[in-house]
């Protein structure tokens, strides 16, 4: 897969993840949030779980598990308080405030990999910001939701490092998905049946989201997201992967009501250009020491 090939399918997996924003807020009409994440996590592992035959094997040392272990606990980390973030913040609000990962991964990739922020990366991530301010009309008041989904950002980011250095440096990226989805599912459900409402008839009434979120948001959008970060780097994915704020809106707006304002307009067209930029570039993230 060529970095062009890799940034578009980035970029449809932002499509997914931006209209996946609307069910995410309105599953908590019937779940609360560990359940709706245990339950997601649960049919996009599952769905996940037959491709690892056709991976090539392995062998699985200690240093691989210990990849593996990070990768999936950031992850499950990052689901569980983007998902109570909904309870208290707009879709909107939220599309912008995950955004801000886009700058937070190549602060992370540098202290964690040594990834050296280039001229490209820089530009386009300082344009999808700006443009997601636009886009969100600003936080006028930042609450406990507001203050959930920046530390959903703050690990979206580091985990986006490690994927993409474990993906790199392992491949098999369904194996990857389906424990990350699979460890998710298992920490969370649990809580769901103790302390929330997960029952048969709350999933009943919840399982036209949980169709959206599990198959296309989780099982398919991240599966895409595993395998493309294989062959560019975890600040390029940020950027593309920013376009979900954009995507957001647009559904906020055509589903839910949520009205943007002209400067949003102006927004998403300036975060389209800087992804459009980046996914048309050629050149190649700088590693520290190249």
């Amino acid at each position: 897969m060529s970095k062009l090939h890799a940034n578009l399918v980035l970029l449809f997996a932002a499509a997914l993840w931006g209209f996946g924003n609307i069910p995410q807020k309105t599953i908590l009409d019937h779940l609360d949030p560990l359940s709706a994440v245990g339950m997601r996590c649960l049919i996009g592992g599952l769905m996940v779980l037959p491709l690892i035959a056709t991976e090539p094997r392995q062998p699985a040392g200690g240093l691989y598990r210990a990849s593996l272990a990070r990768v999936s606990a950031l992850f499950a980390v990052a689901v569980v308080f983007q998902q109570i973030g909904y309870l208290g913040t707009s879709v909107t609000n939220a599309s912008f405030l995950v955004s801000t990962s886009t700058v937070m991964t190549p602060i992370a990739a540098r202290l964690l990999t040594g990834e050296r922020l280039t001229t490209t990366v820089g530009l386009a991530a300082g344009l999808s910001v700006v443009g997601a301010l636009l886009l969100s009309g600003g936080i006028a008041s930042f609450n406990r939701g507001d203050a959930a989904i920046m530390l959903s950002a703050v690990c979206f980011a580091l985990w986006m490092v490690e994927l993409g250095r474990h993906a790199q440096t392992y491949g098999r990226p369904f194996t990857a998905m389906a424990t990350q989805c699979l460890g998710a599912a298992v920490v969370t459900l649990p809580f769901g049946l103790l302390h929330g409402n997960l029952s048969p008839a709350t999933v009943i009434d919840a399982w036209p989201q949980l169709l959206v979120l599990g198959v296309f948001s989780t099982a398919v959008g991240f599966s895409i997201q595993t395998v493309a970060q294989r062959f560019t780097s975890a600040s390029h994915a940020a950027v593309m992967l920013s376009a979900e704020s954009g995507f957001g809106a647009l559904g906020a707006a055509l589903f839910l009501g949520e009205r943007t304002s002209s400067a949003g307009v102006l927004g998403a067209t300036i975060m389209l250009g800087a992804v459009l930029y980046l996914a048309t570039s050629g050149g190649k993230t700088a590693k520290a020491g190249a």
